[in-house]
């Protein structure tokens, strides 16, 4: 496990979490983790229940923390506060996030939308020839599956200025390259491939958590303020912990001091 997985766990057997019988009642398995960083925000979530479902997409590690530095010490703070610590959601695929009002709407409310778009370039192979180079996808999207949509545009003579499309992928990350007939008008391929392939995805947030035993739609504050009061119950038990165990040790020592005397 990576540095920032263990501190999920860390300071678990603490008595820090409650923690309750399995599906089987063989074992004890916590209900919720200690985590040292808001790790809903961080990891996001996608998963759908009886009755309801969640969206909830992947956000910077440092500034999920460091709102909630400055919810700790600004329990006042306003969305703009926290928009500017924490512009918007940061995918592991990359790719462009476009539509501020939806990020603002998905921030407050845990309902909204944005469009991911595929980050590219343009090269110039010859004159009047040119590439498409894609070097980021949308999140979720399968790479190879972008590739056969656009090969099957060009077979199917739907956009006929595709002359050739690539995979070219390496250890250097991820490239797929698209060669264009000469004389073929780029900004117009572009926009069609954006329109008619997954280079561009709408995501819808649904930001739905189980907040005290209830599902309950919540906004970026909300989730931060659960997460400090969650922060606060954990240092509490383990303070508990910690001194339960020290009564008993400073038992055992009077006993020994009163012995040697």
């Amino acid at each position: 496990l990576s540095r920032e997985a263990e501190s999920m766990l860390e300071d678990i057997d603490k008595r820090t979490v409650q923690f309750i019988p399995n599906f089987d009642d063989e074992e004890l398995e916590p209900v919720v983790l200690p985590s040292k960083f808001p790790n809903l925000l961080v990891n996001g979530a996608s998963g759908i229940s009886a009755g309801y479902a969640t969206k909830i997409p992947t956000h910077n590690l440092v500034e999920v923390c460091e709102a909630a530095i400055k919810r700790i010490e600004s329990p006042n703070m306003t969305l703009d506060d926290l928009i500017k610590i924490m512009p918007g959601p940061d995918f592991p695929t990359g790719g462009i996030v476009q539509g501020y009002e939806g990020i603002r709407q998905a921030f407050k409310t845990g309902e909204g939308r944005v469009i991911i778009r595929s980050k590219t370039d343009i090269e110039t192979i010859s004159k009047d020839t040119y590439r498409i180079v894609i070097s980021e996808i949308p999140f979720e999207v399968n790479k190879a599956d972008v590739v056969k949509e656009i090969d099957a545009l060009r077979i199917d003579k739907k956009l006929e200025d595709i002359q050739e499309v690539r995979d070219e992928s390496d250890k250097e990350g991820l490239r797929i390259a698209v060669d264009l007939k000469r004389g073929a008008n780029v900004d117009v391929c572009l926009n069609y491939l954006l329109k008619n392939t997954k280079l561009q995805i709408n995501f819808n947030y649904n930001m739905v958590a189980i907040n005290q035993q209830r599902p309950m739609q919540m906004g970026v504050l909300e989730i931060l303020d659960c997460y400090i009061n969650h922060q606060k119950e954990v240092i509490t038990n383990r303070s508990n912990y910690n001194l339960t165990r020290a009564e008993k040790r400073l038992h055992i020592v009077l006993g020994l001091i009163k012995m040697v005397d």
